[in-house]
């Protein structure tokens, strides 16, 4: 019984794992003194966070107006983008599922899905923002892609992984190949697909705050003004209303999925 449980515990006691383990922790040594990580700067780190929790409370929810507004932006760059990208993601992971289609339709396909994926949405939004200008058309382009990005490669894995056995069936009926992936593709990957869809907009709801920081629209805008004015209690009232968003998105998320595995 020993033996056996010894063979399986990832801390293997051979001596080239011993001695991976050994230059890991080095490395880690090195990494923290080459990044300037000293015990004193974080005690003093943990003085000067105090103080600023101390700052944002009580939160201050007077500007309420200006922050449901934000809100309601925020929500709706969301909505327009995942409705979007989610929209365009589902072609496009179809495109990239090696097992439906041939090479010179996957790697285009897989080229778009790796461009989307490639960046932070900070950079993306940078990058509209320099192409289409402040505000909200920005943010939303830039989540188009992240979506694109995640649930493309995403729901393509998932056709990757389907039996091909009522795709054979309908082929050698005759079946039309739009009928073959209507009626024997997404049937097997149409619940994950709901899933990745709705954790997708779960995303895009956290994503369109930060994107607004570099003027692509949303409540990131407000957040960081209220950074550079010290105004930390409004700092307060905003992150709390965050939060309360995302909550609500989660139970969306749960209720949506409810209705289709139902």
């Amino acid at each position: 019984m020993t033996t056996e449980a010894q063979q399986k515990s990832p801390f293997k006691t051979k001596p080239l794992v011993r001695l991976g383990w050994l230059i890991l922790a080095c490395y880690v040594f090195y990494a923290l003194n080459a990044l300037d990580f000293t015990w004193e700067r974080f005690i003093n780190g943990l003085g000067n966070g105090a103080q600023f929790l101390s700052e944002m409370i009580p939160p201050n929810f007077e500007r309420w107006k200006l922050l449901v507004e934000n809100l309601i932006e925020t929500i709706e760059i969301a909505v327009i983008a995942s409705a979007f990208g989610i929209g365009l993601s589902l072609p496009i992971g179809m495109c990239a599922a090696r097992n439906l289609m041939p090479d010179w339709v996957t790697w285009p396909a897989r080229t778009v899905i790796a461009v989307c994926r490639s960046f932070h949405p900070v950079i993306f939004a940078i990058l509209f923002v320099k192409a289409v200008g402040f505000g909200p058309l920005a943010g939303i382009l830039t989540l188009i892609f992240l979506s694109i990005g995640f649930i493309g490669k995403l729901f393509a894995e998932a056709i990757e992984e389907i039996s091909l056995k009522p795709v054979e069936a309908m082929k050698a009926a005759g079946a039309p190949f739009m009928s073959v992936l209507i009626f024997a593709v997404l049937p097997q990957v149409f619940n994950r697909f709901i899933g990745f869809a709705t954790y997708q907009f779960d995303a895009n709801l956290r994503n369109s705050t930060m994107v607004g920081i570099v003027g692509a629209g949303g409540i990131g805008g407000t957040l960081f003004a209220a950074f550079q004015r010290f105004d930390y209690d409004f700092l307060a009232a905003i992150l709390i209303s965050i939060v309360a968003l995302i909550m609500l998105s989660e139970l969306l998320s749960v209720k949506i999925k409810a209705i289709f595995n139902d």
